[in-house]
């Protein structure tokens, strides 16, 4: 079931006996968890009728006895079981998500990881409450999903600003979802969230950062590039070189397939290689600077500068000399 359903049955009070979160990606979980923990009891119903353990100091006996504990003057409890991953004895939750009391609601907060399916507590939760899967946004799906994201908060975004917080934060849903909500409390409502906002507030540079020297390499403009690597050597926290080797490794085999690709529009090109069509349209540009023999050796040079950056073959370099080498050796 969709995340919004779920939030949407929460909100209207429709509640399951038994909901299973489970997964890698913590952000849904903490959502759907926090609903409940708004909406299943009043205010002055908590004291009695809410526990929340945790997997690593809970004792089985206890966590059971709290489950079948009847609600004191309201209709139901609450238990909620966070970091679940850490609870060793979890199998033997077996006979209660088998037979769950009709007056509880247990949220089990499963991160980082998936459930085994196989297992007959799944199968139990699945079948007598709800068992919801919460999957990492793939990265090239993380500019939509800011977008989408600052649309239902009334606001705009664009297209470089969140692509700079895709490579400043990665990933975590839970860090920018904090850092766009900072951003919503400082500028106007309704307005279009930029660079300038970014670079203001969240302290990202719009000049001087990984996805800006992956541009610049591009498009072969050595004085940016090795403008921006100076600011990496004054400010080392703004890149590591093993990600910047990532980032360029990413733009030069996205570059190999255009160059064989039948139809190079931009929105083929998004569409084949999982891109935003503004990130398309870069990599397009991109392709009239390397052909496919100087493509390939750039990723020799990446592997060589991948491994100095790890300790292989490097003892003294520092990482912004090891990237201006690498740089250098890239554009020319």
């Amino acid at each position: 079931m969709d995340h919004k359903l779920i939030l949407k049955n929460i909100k209207s009070r429709k509640f399951e006996k038994i909901y299973l979160l489970h997964g890698e990606e913590p952000y849904y979980i903490d959502l759907i968890c926090d609903a409940l923990m708004e909406n299943v009891l009043e205010e002055h119903e908590r004291d009695f009728n809410q526990t929340i353990v945790y997997g690593k100091d809970v004792e089985l006996l206890s966590l059971i006895s709290e489950l079948k504990s009847y609600p004191m003057m309201c209709e139901r409890r609450l238990v909620v079981l966070k970091e679940a991953q850490d609870f060793k004895k979890i199998d033997e939750l077996d006979p209660y998500l088998e037979s769950p009391a009709d007056t509880t609601v247990f949220v089990i907060c499963h991160k980082y990881k998936t459930f085994d399916a196989r297992k007959k507590g799944f199968k139990s939760a699945a079948k007598n409450g709800l068992v919801f899967k919460s999957e990492k946004v793939k990265e090239y799906q993380l500019s939509e999903w800011i977008q989408n994201y600052v649309k239902t908060l009334g606001y705009g975004i664009t297209s470089k600003a969140s692509m700079l917080l895709v490579e400043f934060l990665g990933n975590d849903l839970s860090r920018i979802v904090n850092e766009i909500e900072k951003l919503t409390i400082l500028i106007e409502e309704g307005a279009t969230i930029n660079d300038v906002h970014i670079e203001e507030n969240i302290g990202i540079s719009k000049d001087y950062n990984a996805y800006e020297l992956t541009n610049a390499v591009s498009v072969k403009d050595a004085v940016k590039a090795f403008k921006i690597i100076q600011y990496f050597e004054y400010n080392p926290k703004a890149a590591e070189l093993t990600s910047v080797v990532s980032n360029l490794f990413k733009l030069f085999a996205n570059i190999m397939r255009i160059h064989f690709m039948p139809n190079k529009s931009r929105e083929a090109i998004a569409q084949a290689l999982g891109l935003h069509i503004y990130v398309a349209g870069e990599m397009l540009k991109a392709r009239n600077y390397y052909d496919p023999r100087k493509i390939a050796a750039n990723i020799e040079i990446l592997h060589e500068y991948d491994l100095k950056a790890k300790g292989v073959g490097n003892t003294s370099a520092s990482e912004a000399e090891l990237m201006r080498e690498m740089v250098f050796k890239l554009l020319h």
